[in-house]
């Protein structure tokens, strides 16, 4: 290239744009190590504190919490007063960094950005082949990194906003209904459920067993196993019919056949039941997806649902950004006659489907 072509301009643009994510993939690591050794937690409603303070209320080291507090300072997820040689934590900084029952807590996917680091070589190999790469292949890190990720949103939105916004569908689950999640992984929108609808009965299904397993240890931690079974099963063949409500969270564009998926769900649901898709954001156009958040998803989608979905039989790969239109040809296909949006946040599409 002629560097009379150049437009310095641009070309300064883009770099700095560029260092500033390469600031934010080597604290990554960083935003780890301050959730494990409780950093965030021990600046929380702290207000200002010498970094000698934050290493003896986290039982850390203070040369290595000095140097973890300038990498935070200058990426802006606490302050510094250079007078006072102080750090603090915003309290609105902490509702996402300190608080893990806030809805807006984040550190847990960086459990899921670590597993991939771990599995960069079988990612690759998928890259090149086009087989796809199962969700069961993975680091185990991605599994409890997703829980961790997803469950905020999930209990700030999923009983207060969700149910609510299908048709009838809470009236039922207050009397008593039949309910199946599948793709429950952990089980966390299950037990979710299950803690705010006493008279409901509730049934998980994942093919990934180690999930499962997980999910009924934390069923019986919440006090809910007797009204949750988790089992080992597929979106395809799952047990049991006549379920008022059947759920999949995030997952349905992870599936390879997310039409056989959409037939098996109507197969097994009661003639006036209702099927909630949770789906990640995306508007229906490439376009209207090129912002952070689909950013974000399209880097997850790339690396871990696109593989899944080609690992399994079909592989129609709808990706984590298919979109409302693109969702619901899935599942008129399945043989649902009515879909609709039927609420959303910056991060969820939530649609319905009724037979």
């Amino acid at each position: 290239m002629s560097a009379t072509n150049i437009d310095e301009a641009k070309l300064e643009a883009f770099m700095g744009q560029a260092v500033t994510d390469m600031g934010a993939i080597i604290s990554a690591p960083l935003m780890v190590i301050g959730e494990k050794l409780g950093l965030y937690k021990a600046m929380a409603g702290a207000g200002p504190l010498s970094s000698q303070e934050v290493a003896e209320r986290s039982g850390a080291a203070e040369r290595s919490v000095r140097e973890w507090l300038r990498n935070q300072a200058a990426g802006g997820y606490i302050t510094y007063d250079p007078e006072s040689d102080r750090y603090t934590l915003p309290d609105e900084h902490a509702l996402a960094l300190a608080d893990e029952e806030s809805p807006f807590y984040i550190l847990g996917v960086y459990d899921s950005i670590a597993s991939l680091y771990a599995d960069e070589d079988r990612i690759l190999e998928a890259f090149r082949t086009g087989g796809g790469m199962g969700w069961h292949e993975h680091d185990h890190r991605l599994f409890r990194g997703t829980e961790r990720f997803f469950r905020p949103g999930y209990k700030a939105n999923l009983v207060a906003e969700w149910i609510p916004a299908l048709d009838g569908v809470q009236e039922k689950l207050e009397r008593g209904a039949k309910v199946a999640d599948i793709g429950c992984g952990h089980g966390a929108s299950t037990i979710i459920m299950a803690e705010a609808f006493p008279e409901s009965e509730f049934f998980g299904f994942d093919y990934h067993e180690a999930s499962i397993e997980r999910a009924r240890e934390a069923a019986g931690d919440a006090g809910v196993g007797d009204r949750i079974s988790f089992e080992v099963a597929s979106a395809k063949d799952y047990p049991g019919s006549d379920y008022d409500l059947v759920c999949v969270f995030d997952c349905l564009h992870d599936m390879g056949d997310p039409v056989g998926a959409s037939a098996h769900v109507l197969e097994t649901l009661a003639s006036d039941g209702s099927w909630m898709i949770v789906e990640p954001f995306a508007n229906d156009k490439v376009e209207e997806n090129l912002n952070p958040v689909g950013r974000v998803f399209y880097g997850a989608s790339t690396v871990i649902c696109t593989p899944a979905s080609l690992a399994q039989e079909v592989g129609l790969a709808l990706g984590a950004q298919a979109g409302e239109a693109r969702l619901s040809e899935v599942l008129k296909e399945g043989g649902f006659t009515r879909t609709r949006r039927a609420t959303e946040t910056p991060f969820n599409l939530v649609l319905e489907a009724r037979p």
